[in-house]
C-alpha cells in the first residue's frame, strides 16, 4: 500500500467522523433535547393562551346571559303589576302631583257636576243615579288613565333623541353622569323630569344601574326597560357604551316606525268601528228632531230607563269588542 492510498483512507476516515461529530454532538450536549423542549413549549403557550382566552369570553357571555335571565324575570314580575300599578305610582306615572284625598275631591266634583247635568236633561232618579255614580268611579279614573297614556306618548316621543344625546356624548369623552345632566336640563317633558330624578337618586348615593332602573320602574314602557338593560350590563360585563346605546336607538326608532305603520293601517278599521258606535246615538238625535215626544219615553218611564241601560250596556261591551280588535301592541 502507497502512501497515496493511506492519505485517501486517512481523509476518507476524517470526512466521516466530521460528519458523524457533527450529527452526533446535539444529542451528545443535550442541545437536540432542548431545542424540541423549546419548541413543545413553544406549541404550548398559544393553545394554553387561547383556551385561557375562550374560557373568559365563554365566562363573560355566560355572565351576561344569567343577567339578561335575571332581569327578564324582574320584567315579567314587573309586567304583570304594570296595569294595575300602586296608587301613588299610578298618579305620579300621570304626571298629577294628587295624594288619595285629592283624587277623592276631584271624584266627588265629577259626580256633583254629572247629577247637576242629568237633572239639566229632565232624566229620572235612576238614570241621575247612574250619572252620579260614572262621575264618582268611571270619569275620574277615565281622565287619570288618559293623562298617563299621553305622558307615556310624550316620554316615547322625546326618549330616542335623549339616547342619541348620550351616544353622541359618549364618544366624545363625556362621562355618561354628564351626558344625563344635559338630558335633564335641555330633554322636553316627561324626560327631563325622569332623568332629573336619576340625578337627584344618585346624589343621595344610588348607584348608577339603580338609578336608571328607578326610571324604568317609574315610566313601565319597553323602552325605558331596554335603556335599564343595556346600562346594568355595561357597568357590570364592560364594552362599548356608544355601540350599544348606538344600536338600542336604533331600535327605538325602528320600533316607532313600526307603530305609525300599524296605526296607519288600522286607521281604516277605526273608522268602521266610530261609524258603527256613533250610530246609534246620531239616530237617536236625528229621532228626538223629528219626533221629541216619541223618544223621550225611554227618559221619563221607568222601564225606557232600563231599556236605556241595556242599551248602554250592550254598546259598551261591542265598543270594548272592537276596541280590543283593532288595538295592536308592539
Amino acid at each position: 500500500m502507497d502512501v497515496k492510498e493511506l492519505l485517501v483512507i486517512l481523509l476518507v476516515t476524517l470526512s466521516v467522523g466530521g460528519l458523524l461529530f457533527v450529527v452526533a454532538l446535539p444529542y451528545i450536549n443535550g442541545e437536540r433535547r432542548q431545542a424540541k423542549r423549546v419548541d413543545q413549549v413553544a406549541r404550548k403557550k398559544p393553545l394554553e393562551s387561547d383556551r385561557l382566552a375562550s374560557m373568559s369570553q365563554t365566562n363573560r357571555k355566560k355572565n351576561i346571559q344569567d343577567q339578561l335571565k335575571a332581569m327578564e324575570e324582574k320584567q315579567a314580575a314587573k309586567r304583570k303589576n304594570a296595569d294595575r300599578p300602586a296608587f301613588a305610582d299610578w298618579i305620579a306615572q300621570a304626571g298629577l302631583n294628587w295624594n288619595r284625598q285629592k283624587f277623592y275631591l276631584f271624584s266627588a266634583a265629577c259626580s256633583l257636576g254629572f247629577y247637576v247635568l242629568s237633572l239639566v236633561l229632565e232624566t229620572s232618579m235612576i238614570v241621575s243615579l247612574a250619572f252620579a255614580l260614572n262621575g264618582f268611579l268611571g270619569f275620574p279614573r277615565w281622565f287619570v288613565s288618559r293623562q298617563r297614556k299621553r305622558r307615556f306618548n310624550r316620554f316615547l316621543d322625546e326618549f330616542p333623541n335623549s339616547v342619541d344625546v348620550i351616544v353622541r356624548g359618549v364618544k366624545s369623552g363625556l362621562p355618561l353622569n354628564d351626558c344625563i345632566q344635559i338630558i335633564a336640563r335641555e330633554a322636553k317633558d316627561p324626560v327631563s323630569t325622569e332623568f332629573q330624578k336619576v340625578i337627584e337618586n344618585q346624589q343621595l348615593g344610588v348607584p348608577l344601574s339603580e338609578a336608571i332602573q328607578g326610571l324604568a320602574n317609574r315610566v313601565p314602557l319597553a323602552e325605558a326597560n331596554f335603556f335599564a338593560i343595556v346600562i346594568a350590563i355595561q357597568s357590570e360585563a364592560g364594552g362599548s357604551l356608544s355601540e350599544a346605546l348606538g344600536n338600542l336607538s336604533k331600535v327605538l326608532r325602528g320600533r316607532k316606525a313600526m307603530q305609525g305603520k300599524v296605526k296607519a293601517v288600522s286607521q281604516e278599521a277605526k273608522t268602521s268601528a266610530w261609524i258603527i258606535g256613533s250610530m246609534p246615538v246620531l239616530v237617536a238625535l236625528a229621532v228626538y228632531m223629528l219626533n221629541p215626544d216619541y223618544i223621550m219615553k225611554l227618559f221619563i218611564e221607568d222601564f225606557g230607563n232600563l231599556v236605556l241601560l241595556g242599551c248602554a250596556i250592550w254598546m259598551a261591551i261591542g265598543v270594548l269588542v272592537m276596541r280590543k280588535m283593532i288595538n295592536f301592541d308592539i
